[in-house]
């Protein structure tokens, strides 16, 4: 019982003690630091909580007159008219007929019977239909963002995806960024996608 009582003491006290633990140096993969590239002055940052994202986006997708790109991992769209994923998709399709260049990326992870590939694949074929630009990202790297920018200047970031659940029902949290700067940088970043 004795040596029972110290093994797990010795345990114990292995956990606890400092030598034990990684230090944050050793977890961490160290590396330089990004500067700041952009210079926020007079950038306005909204936080777009739950359902204040989905009317926030089709808002500005409404308004936009020049361009929008998009990159998401997941854009499902299920033929319901009354659905968000719907709605956003309906709306992009008349920017494109007001003469707006629409362009979406969208994760493919290479496997022929995932969710994500069917239900991107099966909006993709749609956005296509409609005249919009998609384009696939590398099936080697897995592409999770959630961004679009509109008009070089609005720029939204954040956890929502282009579906039902993330749009109507889930606690999510995005921003919307109206900065012409900011819009530049993930430009650039969206483009290096495919």
């Amino acid at each position: 019982m004795k040596k029972i009582i110290f093994i797990t003491l010795s345990i114990l006290i292995g956990f606890a003690s400092p030598v034990a633990l990684p230090s944050v140096a050793a977890a961490v993969e160290r590396g330089s630091v990004p500067e700041a590239s952009v210079d926020l002055k007079g950038c306005t940052l909204t936080l777009l909580k739950n359902r204040d994202y989905f009317r926030a986006l089709s808002e500005k997708i409404h308004e936009a007159r020049k361009e929008i790109r998009l990159a998401f991992f997941l854009f499902k769209t299920n033929g319901r008219p009354e659905s968000y994923p719907e709605i956003i998709l309906r709306e992009l399709s008349q920017a494109v007929q007001r003469g707006v260049r629409v362009t979406v990326v969208l994760e493919s992870d290479g496997k022929p019977a995932s969710t994500v590939n069917r239900d991107n694949g099966e909006t993709a074929e749609r956005l296509k239909k409609a005249g919009m630009d998609v384009h696939w990202d590398s099936p080697k790297k897995t592409t999770h963002t959630k961004l679009a920018v509109i008009d070089g200047r609005y720029t939204f970031i954040g956890s929502h995806n282009l579906t039902q659940s993330a749009l109507k029902y889930n606690n999510e949290m995005s921003v919307m960024i109206d900065s012409p700067a900011v819009a530049e940088k993930t430009l650039h970043y969206i483009q290096g996608l495919y």
